[in-house]
């Protein structure tokens, strides 16, 4: 089974859909091909940003810093239960883009997973700058790439265009958020659901794809409802 995985690195809800997803994956009776796809979610953000991230939420959404504060640590709550360490007081907001430029390399050399891994527990656990370049390709080499390479795609624009081709195609399968994954190129789920969920999810799509129905599904909460495909 092949699932598609459109997400950003400064998505926390990515992070924990993430780990979510492969719980439900390992316990699965079949082999799940799992390629992760870049959405920018905010193409323009600065290089780092001087505020914290309690303070950007407030002015994003109009509400206190205590109520920004106090739905981050909400966040870093649930991350716990799924295995994950939040450290949300001091992460520091960065451009993504570069961080997705290396995942188009790593994956054309079979290390994508590793290195989406390893930059989402930067971020996210280590408080590390995700736009930094000399951590970007000490991440790489961590991966598993050759850390030549790495620094060749960060002082060129390789990929970009690959960043925006996935971008793309997200806009016109109806992406407005991330997580969102994409099964046999025919079903689709989003956000970061239960592992409940994304287990029947993975049981549904197999046994609807073993009688080859004409149909796309659209799964949402922890239910999936059909849509008859339009010719």
């Amino acid at each position: 089974m092949k699932v598609e995985i459109w997400s950003d690195f400064a998505c926390p809800f990515c992070y924990i859909g993430k780990r979510r997803f492969e719980q439900a994956a390992s316990a699965f009776g079949e082999k799940v091909q799992v390629e992760f796809r870049s959405f920018e979610l905010d193409a323009n953000a600065p290089f780092k940003a001087e505020e914290d991230i309690h303070t950007l939420l407030a002015k994003k959404y109009g509400m206190t810093r205590d109520k920004a504060k106090a739905m981050n640590d909400q966040l870093a709550a649930q991350a716990k239960e799924a295995g994950l360490v939040f450290h949300m007081d001091t992460i520091i907001s960065a451009n993504t883009h570069d961080a997705h430029r290396l995942s188009h390399l790593a994956k054309e050399k079979g290390k994508m997973n590793e290195f989406t891994e390893r930059v989402l527990k930067a971020y996210f656990t280590d408080s590390d700058h995700v736009a930094d370049q000399t951590l970007l390709v000490h991440w790489a080499e961590e991966a598993g790439l050759s850390k030549e390479e790495a620094q060749a795609v960060l002082d060129s624009r390789k990929y970009s265009d690959s960043v925006r081709a996935d971008q793309e195609e997200a806009r016109e399968i109806g992406v407005e958020g991330v997580p969102f994954f994409v099964f046999n190129d025919k079903y689709a789920v989003s956000g970061a659901q239960s592992v409940e969920s994304f287990t029947q999810i993975l049981e549904k799509v197999a046994a609807d794809e073993k009688v080859s129905a004409e149909k796309t599904e659209w799964c949402q909460e922890d239910d999936c409802t059909g849509v008859d495909s339009e010719d």
